[in-house]
This record gives C-alpha cells, sequence and structure tokens, in this order.
C-alpha cells in the first residue's frame, strides 16, 4: 500500500510539472537560441561577404585606404564577439551590438564614399561589385528580419517565466530573464541633411 502511495505521489508531481510550465519553458528557451543561431548566421553572411568587396574595391579602384583599413578592423573585431545561446544577457547582447554597430557604420562610411565620388567609374561598371552591393544590401534587410524575430521569441519567453505560477518553476529550475536587440543610441534623431551641391 505504501509503494503505491508513493508511485501515485511520483505520478502525480510529474503530472503537476508538466502543467507548470517547464516543458514550454524549456520550447520557448530552445526558439531563443534557433532565433539567436539565425541571428548570428545572417551577422557571419554578412561578414563573409567583406571580403569579397575589398577584394573587388582593391582590384578596380585607387580606394580610400584608411576606410577600407576601418571596414576590415571593425570586421575583424565583429567576428570576435561570439555569445553562447545560454548566456543571452542584455550585458552580452549589448557588446555584441556594439561591435556589430562599428561594422555597420565603419562599411557605411566606406560604401558612402565609393557611391559619391566619380572617381571609380571603373568600379560602378564592375558587375562584381555591383552583386556584392546587392547581397550587401539583401544582408542588412535579412539582418533587420532575424533581429525582429528573436526579439519577438525573447519576448515570448520573457513574458511567460514571468508570469504566475511560471515565474515559481523558473526560479526553481534557473530560467532567466533574456536579453533584447535594442536601438542604436541616437538613432531616434533624424541625420542632417546636407542640400549643397
Amino acid at each position: 500500500m505504501r509503494r503505491l502511495l508513493i508511485n501515485l505521489c511520483i505520478v502525480l508531481g510529474l503530472a503537476g510539472f508538466s502543467s507548470c510550465g517547464y516543458n514550454d519553458m524549456v520550447n520557448m528557451e530552445e526558439a531563443v537560441a534557433g532565433q539567436w543561431s539565425q541571428v548570428e548566421n545572417v551577422y557571419q553572411r554578412r561578414a563573409d561577404l567583406i571580403p569579397n568587396l575589398v577584394k573587388t574595391v582593391q582590384a578596380s579602384a585607387n580606394y580610400e585606404k584608411s576606410t577600407l583599413e576601418a571596414v576590415i578592423n571593425a570586421r575583424a573585431q565583429a567576428t570576435s564577439i561570439k555569445i553562447d545561446a545560454n548566456n543571452l544577457t542584455e550585458e552580452n547582447i549589448a557588446k555584441f551590438q556594439a561591435a556589430q554597430d562599428q561594422l555597420s557604420s565603419s562599411l557605411s562610411a566606406f560604401i558612402r564614399l565609393l557611391a559619391v565620388s566619380e572617381a571609380y567609374p571603373q568600379l560602378q561598371a564592375n558587375s562584381n561589385f555591383r552583386d556584392l552591393m546587392a547581397e550587401l544590401s539583401g544582408t542588412e534587410n535579412r539582418i533587420t528580419v532575424e533581429r525582429k524575430r528573436f526579439n519577438e521569441a525573447v519576448q515570448e519567453y520573457n513574458a511567460y517565466i514571468r508570469r504566475f505560477p511560471n515565474n515559481m518553476t523558473a526560479s526553481m529550475f534557473g530560467f532567466e530573464k533574456k536579453g533584447y536587440f535594442t536601438a542604436r543610441p541616437g538613432s531616434d534623431t533624424p541625420p542632417p541633411v546636407d542640400m549643397k551641391f
């Protein structure tokens, strides 16, 4: 009789855990990790395009060397920062985002220099350059989409582990809040428009 009572308690305990949200938390945490992998994937795609862009520019133009070096250095910094999906804290995501933002800034300055300069007619006519620029633009769009999807997965997970009684289960089993991607500081201020021609 005692053994039957113990087995019944175990079965009821397991049933209780399945209804306390533990399995849902595991599934949501895995969804966040999967989405983080997608974010890393599109950032890696961008990093992989940069050496081809650099080679194409070097072969076709008398380029601005310091701007090109800034892009190369920013790429090295951005690709050196890796975050484990189990450690997606706000601080770690901010470090990752800062390195990626630096690369974005350097790359934008480099592309603006090439786009507005009339000194590179053979580069503008180079089909490899045009193809790389189109791929880079598409990759930037993918980055935006994947960051949005990541933030949505994090929001769903964070909200779930904070709700009662899920918050008790989350606390018991170490489910912690995940960090978000945020807008770049100053991105809410429109850039000044220079109308001089």
